[in-house]
């Protein structure tokens, strides 16, 4: 298992999420749980949504695969490159023609002032989703050369970006204060960019494009360009399931009471944070090795990856879930109660990440176990996966949130987590599972969460 390649992602991810909070610190301080928070999170949600699935998945689980058994490398890498970029700018184009109909759709719920109010902000962010399709495609290439740190730590850039803004516009009225976030997420982007270009540069991968672009009408890659095609959109559809989840608890949620999208954002970040820098961490860093193991017939070297993988992230999130459930009200409250966030949303977005924190550990094995679907080419398999779960998802849904409100979306979300798991495990085999129990560390895990569990239900009631 790359340890070192682990610890090197789950490092720059810390450094970002630290950066991250203290940005949330601020919004929240500034804006609370209002109208403009609101409108911000819709702008935002569109671009960081694709963010989520191109840089933590879809794209570079159908493209490294399709680039590591590639015989014209830099051919097709420069085909692929410039027709998404093609796609995606034009994409932003039409967003930033119609924008109050880009908005409507972000947030069905949202009347017609606040669209208004909105849509200049769903404008301007949306040129961050042309940033960071070259980011993303540009860390996929540093990926195959097994290196993490520029990516990892890239995101950090965004979060100063924004906490710039916030500083620098703290004393002006909401409005102009989302405003610079929104110009503060294209500048994030920006340096985000240069410094991939940096690192590319620094590993040489800069010729590919160079050969890509003098030989592309001698070599022929129609073949690999069609398997490559054949199997990007289920993998987009396969690996964001959490994802389009979250995007679809905003849009739902822009029916109910003003503050629940905030909730269900903080409450999330929150979520994020262990699923990032744990279960990411270490799918990213073992992608690319279990990709070449696969594809040289070397099963037992992936699966012994996936064996500590999964103790180390068996341990890591299981942990994670119990003090995020048993300590969700300390957690909101130390992060974000001041200002205009007050105790009130504090209670509201608890209970938000209690139901949540239910879904931390399925969300984060199925994402390991998927990545042997992705390397095999089974990309329309975890497609299929990803739509029962997340049907069953959106029914949840629209039964909870007329009871429970934003808490309800969140507990839908993470049920749907459970289903993706437990139809992951048996799609790779439940043989895999069974064996990697039978191992040393299932007798640690066992007797270390009970004594865990009261450790965290001590410093909760000391907490109260």
């Amino acid at each position: 298992m790359r340890i070192k390649s682990i610890f090197t992602n789950s490092f720059g991810i810390l450094t970002s999420r630290i950066l991250g909070f203290v940005r949330d610190i601020l919004m929240a301080s500034a804006l609370g749980a209002s109208i403009f928070s609101d409108i911000f999170f819709i702008a935002f949600k569109f671009p960081n949504l694709f963010r989520r699935i191109l840089a933590e998945g879809a794209f570079v689980q159908s493209f490294l695969p399709s680039f590591v058994a590639s015989r014209n490398k830099s051919v097709f890498a420069t085909a692929i490159m410039l027709r998404f970029l093609l796609f995606i700018v034009l994409g932003s184009l039409v967003v930033n023609l119609f924008a109050p109909t880009a908005t409507k759709i972000l947030a069905i719920g949202f009347d017609e002032a606040t669209v208004a109010l909105a849509a200049p902000l769903v404008a301007i962010n949306f040129w961050y989703l042309d940033f960071i399709f070259l980011v993303t495609f540009l860390a996929t290439l540093l990926q195959y050369k097994e290196h993490f740190a520029t990516t990892a730590f890239s995101t950090a850039l965004l979060n100063i970006a924004m906490i710039g803004a916030l500083i620098l516009y703290a004393k002006e009225d909401s409005y102009t204060i989302v405003y610079a976030l929104s110009f503060g997420v294209l500048m994030g982007g920006l340096l985000q960019l240069v410094s991939h270009i940096i690192a590319i540069k620094r590993f040489n991968l800069h010729r590919l494009f160079v050969g890509g672009w003098k030989y592309r009408s001698k070599k022929d890659i129609s073949k690999e360009q069609s398997q490559f095609k054949s199997q990007f959109l289920p993998a987009i559809w396969g690996s964001s399931t959490a994802q389009i989840a979250a995007f679809i608890d905003t849009w739902l949620a822009s029916f109910l009471v003003t503050g629940s999208i905030s909730y269900l954002y903080y409450a999330n970040r929150i979520f994020q944070l262990p699923l990032a820098l744990f279960a990411i961490a270490t799918a990213t860093a073992l992608f690319p090795a279990i990709s070449k193991a696969l594809k040289h017939n070397k099963e037992e070297t992936a699966y012994a990856h996936l064996s500590k993988a999964f103790w180390l992230l068996a341990f890591t999130l299981g942990f994670a879930m119990i003090g995020g459930v048993v300590l969700s009200e300390s957690i909101v409250g130390l992060l974000f109660e001041r200002g205009e966030f007050g105790a009130n949303d504090t209670h509201d977005t608890a209970w938000v990440l209690v139901m949540y924190m239910v879904g931390l550990l399925p969300f984060g094995l199925a994402k390991l176990f998927s990545l042997f679907l992705f390397a095999s080419y089974r990309q329309g398999v975890a497609a299929k996966i990803a739509s029962v779960s997340l049907g069953i998802n959106i029914l949840l849904s629209l039964l909870l949130m007329e009871s429970m409100g934003a808490a309800g979306l969140a507990l839908a979300s993470s049920i749907g987590g459970w289903v993706q798991f437990v139809m992951t495990l048996q799609a790779v085999g439940w043989h895999h599972l069974r064996d990697i129990l039978h191992s040393q560390y299932s007798l640690y895990f066992v007797l270390s969460m009970p004594l865990f569990t009261l450790a965290m239900m001590a410093i909760g009631y000391l907490a109260e």
